[in-house]
């Protein structure tokens, strides 16, 4: 009987005929009946593989370069209650990564006095804690905190398409190369663009169930400018979005057109809604600062700028915290200054306009790229869509706006919300019609997996395949695009398996020390060009603006390897 069963498949195979479709339908019905347990193993395998890519990156990266401000912050936030390091920032972010910090025996010297940069290199390597360790413990909260907001991610677009669009957008999040990157990392980039991600999605679950959700909203818009403080931003469009929430609830409840009285009293409840969101997120980022000192005594640092015009009203008006303002006054005192950029293969002193599309462009998977463009097309003109429309994409545009002025062209992780928001919208081209195209989303999503694992474990240089993936992205970008000082523990595997006993020049751009991972290395900068003869290793951040002496060292040198494609090595 089982041949006969072999030799009829067969016949069918080569005649043409038709599969059996009684055995057909019954295949679905079982994928129907078990597709709850399919799509929960679905879920749980992609934030797995999330969560190992992340585990796996904060494990073998050394601190990059804005890491150990951040740990030596979180740690005094933490256990001395202070706010005197780091005010440029709010605390919560740092309290995030200060709490992993427990698990470990770090604690701050009493008697210590330097500046910020000098608290985390004292922790890290001057204290006698495992630098490795330590960093590992930071980065876990904000690598838990990535994979919740995959959570979000999934359930903002089932909310809007279903389960197949739930999964489409959950799977471009998981494998976003940034996302994974800047996940693994104990900075507040991806803790920002989570919570402004998720104050949107409870507006707009706030469209059914107001009361519950306005309130949740509040606290996670709140959460987000008590990390960052371009979260503020986002403050304008999200207000208006709540006010937009209370009109649909209403219009919900009762479809009966309203008078010019209706109207009126409908708009005054929505801005009182709006006020109460306001309120609760000022809540949140008071309740931050009291958290680490719940005296706040406050002492305002002697590098806050004296700001004058509208910038200095702005910020005196602001109901803030004292820290929070002066912080202000810092980040605006930041972007009065110039700073050198790389685009392409120029140098530049000051900012570009369109650095940031551009360097997306550069680090963006293609199959992402053409997936959030579908997406945001499907918001626009698919009917059923548009409603949703105002809160995926205006608060993607706006902040992007935001960063575009900014005077800093230092990466794509100030735009780290853009694959969280357009990932959202992506998942809506699964509900467009005619099915074909589901196929092509499939095999978008496909590509996007194949491309972001094809860069495992080294997802800060990424690029994708129309710029020769990560080992050319040296040659467009730099800074955190690049190289952030990530690889020292992989230079100092690589100088003692390939190198070992040789004389080693180093030009390194970051925040760790080498010779704490065992590197042994001397500054060619510090001698005459003629004595700088061996092995050259100059971080591709440092390569991209060098001038003067290193320009001319590394003119008469040869390149022989690279170190995860953030270090080349050179033979002079």
């Amino acid at each position: 009987m089982q041949w006969a069963g072999v030799i009829d498949g067969a016949t069918r195979a080569v005649t043409g005929a038709r599969p059996d479709r009684p055995r057909t339908r019954a295949a679905f019905r079982t994928l129907r009946r078990h597709r709850r347990p399919l799509f929960a193993l679905a879920v749980v395998a992609l934030l797995v593989q999330m969560a190992v890519a992340m585990v796996t990156t904060a494990v073998e990266q050394t601190p990059t370069i804005d890491e150990p401000v951040y740990v030596g912050a979180g740690v005094v936030n933490v256990q001395e209650h202070s706010l005197r390091y780091n005010p440029e920032h709010p605390p919560l972010g740092k309290l995030i990564i200060g709490a992993g910090t427990l698990f470990t025996d770090v604690r701050p010297d009493p008697g210590f006095s330097g500046d910020q940069t000098a608290l985390g290199r004292h922790l890290l390597y001057e204290s006698g804690n495992d630098p490795w360790r330590l960093m590992l413990c930071a980065r876990l909260p904000v690598i838990v905190l990535t994979l919740l907001f995959g959570l979000v991610v999934l359930a903002f677009t089932r909310d809007l398409t279903g389960r197949a669009g739930a999964l489409t957008a959950l799977a471009l999040y998981t494998f976003s190369p940034d996302v994974i990157a800047h996940g693994s990392l104990a900075t507040l980039d991806v803790p920002t663009a989570g919570s402004l991600l998720t104050s949107v999605w409870l507006l707009w679950r706030a469209r059914r169930r107001p009361r519950l959700h306005l309130p949740l909203a509040g606290a996670a818009l709140g959460a987000a400018v008590a990390t960052k403080m371009s979260a503020l931003a986002a403050v304008p469009v999200l207000l208006p979005l709540a006010v937009l929430s209370v009109w649909c609830a209403r219009r919900a409840r009762n479809s009966e057109p309203l008078d010019a009285r209706g109207v009126v009293r409908l708009l005054v409840r929505g801005l009182v809604a709006a006020a109460g969101v306001a309120l609760v997120a000022l809540a949140v980022v008071w309740a931050s600062y009291l958290a680490v000192d719940p005296r706040l005594r406050w002492t305002t640092p002697p590098q806050v700028p004296d700001l004058r015009g509208l910038r200095e009203l702005a910020v005196e008006w602001m109901p803030f915290p004292e820290p929070y303002r002066d912080g202000m006054r810092i980040q605006f005192g930041f972007e009065y200054q110039r700073y050198h950029g790389f685009l392409f293969g120029r140098h530049y002193v000051g900012s570009l306009w369109y650095y940031l599309p551009v360097a997306l462009l550069v680090k963006t998977p293609l199959g992402m790229l053409a997936l959030w463009a579908a997406g945001a097309v499907t918001l626009v003109a698919v009917r059923r869509f548009r409603p949703a429309a105002p809160y995926v994409l205006v608060p993607s545009a706006v902040l992007l706006l935001a960063a575009m002025d900014g005077a800093r062209d230092f990466g794509v992780r100030y735009v780290v919300f853009l694959p969280m928001f357009l990932a959202v919208a992506a998942g809506c081209v699964t509900a467009v019609r005619p099915r074909r195209s589901h196929a092509v989303t499939a095999a978008l999503a496909v590509w996007v997996a194949v491309s972001s694992l094809r860069t495992y474990p080294c997802y800060l240089p990424y690029a994708n395949e129309a710029f020769g993936g990560p080992a050319r992205t040296h040659r467009y970008l730099h800074d955190s695009n690049v190289d952030w000082g990530q690889d020292l523990g992989r230079l100092a595997d690589r100088l003692r398996t390939r190198y070992p006993r040789e004389k080693v020049w180093l030009v390194y751009k970051g925040a760790g020390v080498p010779s704490a991972y065992g590197i042994e290395a001397s500054d060619p900068r510090r001698v005459d060009p003629d004595r700088v003869h061996g092995l050259l290793a100059v971080s591709d951040s440092s390569a991209a603006l060098a001038r003067g002496r290193l320009a001319d060292l590394l003119d008469g040198s040869t390149p022989v390897d690279d170190v995860g494609h953030s270090i080349t090595l050179y033979r002079r």
